[in-house]
């Protein structure tokens, strides 16, 4: 989260938690979606935050879709990306030479993101083709340096909690109306893990929320883009500034 984190902190307080399961929170036995929310909720009233923005990246903009509706008194605004509702993925099947080709990828650009060489022979060839599409020295030093650490440090309990919660056939699409704080919606048009037409499934259904969809991006686009995805960011937040600053104790 360091892309939104690096840019918004000079501004906000601005908290990063891992999610249960995720990065240096480590579990030992299984777990369920709503043990995220009871975590995050329990966060905020650590923190003393009686309400904030809410950025979420993925299953993260699900469970900030979760938490504003069940917690709406703790939810001012809403930042979506690459996230919906009702996800829906359009990831063919895994071949092996793109699980090869993937882990040469990620072991070059551990050592050097800025081969270009390796980016088109062996990225543009993997499992990172679904996850990006403009394959730049740039973009790997994102993966090399937060991707991969974050893929290795996914426990089995919090990708066993995902599934089972999406082979449920989640969807919250109903309850959507149910939001009204402003939000603001961010996709990449060439997303096959969660679809630009989810995401504007979703966007379609909020009583209050801005669409942008990026060309030439998919799933991990805020690494490809990030300049301007965090200038429609700033520009939404501008949008609403006095909203943000009317409530004591509120942070972003």
């Amino acid at each position: 989260m360091s892309v939104f984190t690096d840019a918004l902190s000079p501004q906000f307080r601005t908290i990063a938690p891992d999610l249960r399961g995720y990065g240096r929170s480590s579990v030992r036995q299984p777990f369920s979606m709503r043990d995220h929310l009871a975590d995050l909720k329990a966060l905020l009233d650590r923190q003393q935050v009686d309400s904030g923005i809410l950025l979420g990246w993925s299953l993260g903009g699900i469970l900030a879709l979760e938490l504003a509706l069940q917690y709406p008194h703790r939810v001012s605004g809403l930042i979506l990306v690459a996230t919906a509702a009702r996800p829906r993925s359009s990831h063919p099947a895994t071949a092996w030479p793109e699980t090869v080709n993937t882990g040469i990828a990620a072991l070059a650009s551990a050592i050097n993101p800025d081969w270009q060489w390796v980016i088109d022979t062996f990225g543009r060839r993997s499992l990172f083709g679904y996850l990006i599409q403009q394959h730049t020295p740039a973009t790997y030093r994102h993966i090399a340096r937060e991707g991969i650490p974050a893929y290795l440090q996914t426990s089995r309990w919090a990708t066993q909690a995902l599934t089972q919660e999406l082979r449920q056939g989640y969807n919250r699409l109903e309850d959507l109306p149910a939001i009204q704080c402003p939000c603001l919606m961010l996709s990449g048009e060439c997303d096959r893990h969660i679809t630009a037409a989810s995401s504007l499934e979703t966007a379609q259904a909020l009583a209050d929320c801005d669409y942008h969809c990026y060309p030439n991006t998919a799933h991990l686009f805020p690494w490809e883009i990030p300049e301007q995805v965090m200038a429609d960011i700033g520009q939404w937040l501008n949008k609403h500034q006095s909203q943000w600053h009317s409530t004591p104790n509120s942070y972003p």
